[in-house]
């Protein structure tokens, strides 16, 4: 950390950065209460990771083949836990309260803020996801000229109080509002323990379904291996990658659940546990909903519910799938606000108090988010455009690059051998997957306006 920068915290009576995001314990106030359990932290965590992402694998699966798809699903979990084992060891021995903080002290203001930015890039566009699909389930969306229904369209038919923005606004505001008003992570637990159930309900239907119809004979053996039929169709296998790394993310959320541990020392645990978790639910999901829907899955597998399943009772099925994810959704919305609050509030506001203690400072950076938030979901077109191209920039980042770069700068001297080698495999898959991913997007966008124009 460079000398003036040390000299200028010296001399300010407020907290240091990497101390400031996250509230300390305060014996005499109302946010000094019994710290988090670890079943309630697994919750938290397993619902930072399992978010949107999920409904993108199956056509990540459908691009690499059943049997490369699935073993990169289980890479990914792999190299995950290995980065936040690294960030949580560096963290220890530098005694930094967040991951921001944690890359200060390797890099210096510079790092930090670069870091800080990559979170709230990553957060705002996975919330705006979020809510995108929230509303196409709601009222619906249009895709090449045709409507499809939404759950209320089909349930009520069309009425004003049916359009997209109107439920939008009556979503934030009657459960979202209240979910991201919480100042401690530990505050979402029950919440959180519900979003990962509804996540394993979606599981269990997929797969359901899958084995009836695989009984009925009406669906064959998946396609084990990728289909490739010229040079765009191996490029496109790249852009599966930033898709796995972006369903995994939730290196943002590690400190502010540590912190509120009864037992720090179980973190460890607790993210092993999480992970561990989140692999079942994306094996399953991936494995059943590419058998179920085949060269037929959609970017989106949420979209594939739309149609007749082929199935007794296919309508209800879908409309509980549908459902049940929205909801789903709703939950996992406060448990990636809280950790954008915190990194852009340190964007903002380096050497103030930490914002759970100043309420006017923290429902402004709220409401503005929000807002912001709210108005990026009438306008960003594509769900797998915005997990495109924040998984192949800020997200990578946020979970290859800094712990990775953190490993190699070893300012306390504690990395191993396999900390150096595993640093270098994910820089290398992080750059390799990332360059071929906007490499092949660009491709696409060129060879489907050369398309247009003949």
């Amino acid at each position: 950390m460079p000398s003036a920068d040390r000299k200028h915290r010296r001399r300010s009576p407020s907290p240091r950065p990497q101390q400031r995001l996250l509230p300390q314990q305060h014996k005499h106030d109302d946010l000094a209460l019994d710290g988090a359990s670890f079943s309630g932290a697994v919750f938290n965590l397993s619902t930072t990771v399992v978010g949107a992402g999920i409904m993108a694998l199956p056509a990540a699966v459908k691009q690499l083949g059943m049997l490369p798809g699935l073993i990169v699903i289980v890479l990914g979990a792999i190299i995950t836990d290995a980065s936040i084992e690294m960030i949580l060891r560096f963290s220890r021995a530098s005694k930094a309260a967040s991951y921001s903080g944690l890359v200060g002290e390797a890099f210096g203001g510079v790092g930090r803020t670069l870091l800080q930015g990559c979170i709230v890039v990553n957060n705002v566009s996975t919330l705006v996801v979020y809510m995108i699909i929230i509303g196409d389930v709601l009222s619906g969306t249009w895709s090449d000229g045709v409507h499809y229904p939404g759950v209320m369209e089909e349930w009520f038919g069309q009425y004003w109080w049916i359009k997209r923005s109107f439920l939008l606004l009556l979503t934030t505001l009657i459960v979202l509002a209240p979910l991201i008003s919480f100042k401690r992570v530990d505050s979402l637990r029950y919440t959180s323990a519900l979003s990962v159930g509804l996540a394993v309900v979606f599981v269990v239907i997929t797969a359901g379904v899958a084995i009836v119809k695989v009984i009925n004979g009406s669906i064959g053996m998946p396609r084990l291996l990728p289909e490739l039929v010229d040079q765009a169709s191996f490029w496109k296998l790249f852009t599966t990658v930033p898709i796995i790394v972006t369903a995994y993310i939730c290196h943002h959320n590690i400190h502010p659940i540590e912190n509120e541990l009864q037992d720090p020392t179980q973190m460890k645990s607790i993210v092993r546990t999480s992970i561990t978790l989140c692999l079942i639910v994306y094996v399953a999901t991936s494995f059943f909903g590419f058998l179920l829907f085949g060269n037929h899955t959609l970017d989106d597998v949420l979209a594939n519910f739309d149609a007749d399943l082929g199935i007794p009772y296919s309508s209800l099925i879908n409309d509980v799938v549908r459902v049940s994810y929205c909801i789903h959704l709703m939950l996992v919305f406060p448990m990636v606000f809280f950790s954008l609050r915190l990194n852009l509030d340190g964007l903002l506001f380096p050497y103030a108090i930490p914002i759970a203690y100043d309420n006017r400072r923290f429902f402004s950076v709220t409401a503005a988010l929000m807002g912001f938030v709210f108005l990026g979901a009438n306008f960003v077109p594509s769900i797998w455009d915005a997990f495109q191209f924040t998984g192949a920039t800020a997200t990578v980042s946020v979970g290859f690059i800094f712990p990775a770069a953190i490993a190699l700068r070893n300012t306390h001297g504690i990395a191993t051998k396999k900390d150096r080698l595993v640093s270098w495999v994910m820089i290398l898959v992080a750059v390799s997957s990332s360059t071929a991913a906007i490499s092949s997007d660009i491709y696409s966008i060129f060879s489907s306006d050369n398309g247009v124009g003949g």
